[in-house]
């Protein structure tokens, strides 16, 4: 008699039989299940498999299309190794490194390649990647003694160190024919899964463009971000100067008892950009008044302030911050989303027009009484908290709407000084490894919500998805508004977060959604080898998700 085992299919809502050993791509299709786009993986227990993962024991089970962001992630990494094996096809010493995400695509540079990035180069490259994605080629997921790895790997030495470093027995790889690589999750089960991409010369490398998630059936529109390239290289510079562009490097460098002088370093660069901000803000206190800044959740801003304020008094003038959560309308007039649910990140749950009227009269050198805002209560009142900006005077005004051109209409531009602040992330895993920038603020949010606003992991993992589509919305069409952009990210930080990370995520229950990035962020964690604190200032960005801090938030 054939042994089976059971299944209950989350798509379905119901549970089936399946002999053992069954695959989820034949569960899928014996189901006749259909998604809105193409299916690309399985969540089992919710953890993220791929299609060709064999049934042995009862299981949960949840197919997903492109339309989640574990689904886009599993399509980008199947994406990112056919596009390296192309490249090893046509030029056999040529290497290509996925830099970090710019544009709404990935931006990449090619090495050991005598030919310079033109447009026929690209198409030579696309060509070669349309055909293997036409063959139809099978992607294997292998897994060897880690030692047998290596050597399989012995002319990679961005993956080599990285295993070495692990310090894991077995180690998991994939292969297309003869042509192998590592990645940090599961991958299609075929190239020709892959159905839109476009690949164009950018820059002095190129931008990898991929599916838009709300619609995958079209590519992801080009954002000019000259602003952000800037900062991205020149912080990929520094990575470059200190020989630590990949994780594998960066936990040798540990191991070698660096990291208290990597800590003093990257807290060096922090505050010499912080300076070199203020000083430009000094040059131009004739004119400036308002210093405007925005960035996404936990990216530092208000850190950042704190420290931009030292740095423009010892400058000579006199900083005074305000947030603009000040100015929120009261709830009975607050906006509504699409789901009928009070929209806090609204442009117009802020009073735009008190605001206006209140920097006009500072402008004149008249004084206004600042609002303050119960959030329990939601309503607006004031305490008696005066303001009015004397010569050397300088407004800081922080927000998430702070670059956006409809906040401060009727203030001329030429008043304001405009600052983008975000956590950038420029070491990579491996090479065609990177780090999303979105994990850095994640993960800061996760400890800081944990320590100072008693929220479970589960819960801020919950909402982090709404918080993304706000700042979608309302913050990133804006960025490259800002005078001057400040990365908030620090080089050995996920070495730092992992001690405090790991436990709460560790908290989540596995038996609920929030655990599928648990399971991810928790496998992201064991990359890094972990550091004491005890290094960090207290006045470094950092402690206002860890704590310890000088400052008073």
């Amino acid at each position: 008699m054939e042994k089976t085992v059971t299944i209950y299919c989350k798509n379905t809502r119901s549970y089936h039989n399946f002999p053992l050993g069954t695959s989820l791509i034949e569960i899928y299709r014996s189901l006749n299940i259909q998604l809105k786009y193409q299916v690309v993986a399985a969540r089992v227990n919710y953890k993220v498999e791929d299609l060709n993962f064999l049934i042995y024991k009862p299981k949960d089970i949840e197919f997903i299309d492109l339309s989640t962001s574990s689904g886009m992630r599993v399509y980008v990494r199947t994406l990112t190794m056919v596009v390296a094996k192309a490249i090893s096809e046509l030029f056999p010493e040529g290497t290509i490194r996925i830099e970090h995400p710019l544009s709404k695509g990935y931006y990449c540079v090619l090495n050991n390649i005598d030919e310079p990035v033109t447009q026929n180069l690209v198409e030579k490259i696309k060509e070669r990647i349309n055909l293997i994605i036409s063959q139809g080629k099978d992607i294997i997921c292998e897994e060897k003694q880690t030692t047998e790895v290596i050597k399989l790997f012995a002319d990679q030495k961005d993956k080599i160190v990285l295993f070495q470093t692990l310090g894991n027995p077995y180690c998991r790889y994939f292969r297309i024919d003869d042509y192998i690589d590592y990645y940090n999750g599961v991958l299609l089960p075929s190239t020709d899964y892959l159905y839109l991409y476009d690949l164009i010369p950018y820059y002095e490398g190129l931008l990898l463009r991929v599916p838009n998630r709300e619609n995958p059936t079209k590519l992801e529109e080009i954002v000019p971000q000259p602003k952000l390239y800037d900062i991205f290289k020149e912080y990929v510079g520094w990575n470059k100067i200190m020989n630590l562009s990949n994780v594998g490097e960066f936990n040798i460098a540990c191991r070698n008892k660096q990291a208290f002088a990597l800590i003093k370093i990257s807290e060096a660069l922090h505050e010499k950009k912080v300076a070199t901000i203020a000083d430009i803000i000094a040059q131009q206190k004739d004119k400036v008044k308002f210093v405007l800044i925005s960035g996404p959740s936990s990216s530092g801003k208000t850190t950042f302030s704190k420290r931009l304020s030292v740095q423009l008094a010892v400058c000579r003038m006199k900083p005074v911050t305000i947030s603009l959560d000040n100015y929120f309308v009261d709830r009975d007039q607050t906006p509504h989303d699409e789901n009928g649910e009070l929209d806090f990140e609204h442009l117009h749950a802020l009073d735009l027009k008190l605001l206006n009227q209140h920097l006009h009269q500072l402008l004149e050198g008249k004084e206004i009484e600042l609002p303050n805002f119960n959030f329990e209560e939601g309503r607006r009142y004031y305490r008696g908290d005066k303001l009015k900006l004397l010569e050397d005077s300088i407004l800081i005004i922080e927000g998430i709407h702070a670059l956006n051109p409809e906040l401060l209409p009727e203030i001329p531009a030429e008043a304001t000084f405009k600052i983008y602040v975000s956590a950038l992330t420029t070491i990579s895993i491996d090479n065609h490894n990177w780090i999303p920038t979105t994990d850095t603020r994640l993960l800061r949010r996760i400890i800081r919500d944990s320590r100072y606003r008693s929220y479970s992991a589960r819960e801020t993992i919950a909402r982090w998805e709404s918080v993304r589509k706000g700042e979608e919305k309302w913050i990133f069409p804006f960025q490259e508004n800002a005078d001057v952009m400040f990365n908030s990210a620090l080089l050995f930080e996920f070495a730092v977060l992992k001690r405090y990370a790991e436990p709460l995520l560790a908290e989540v229950p596995k038996y609920c959604d929030e655990y599928t990035e648990a399971h991810r962020l928790i496998k992201f964690l064991n990359y890094f080898v972990p550091i004491p604190d005890r290094e960090i200032p207290p006045t470094s960005l950092l402690r206002e998700f860890v704590g310890g801090s000088s400052f008073r938030y």
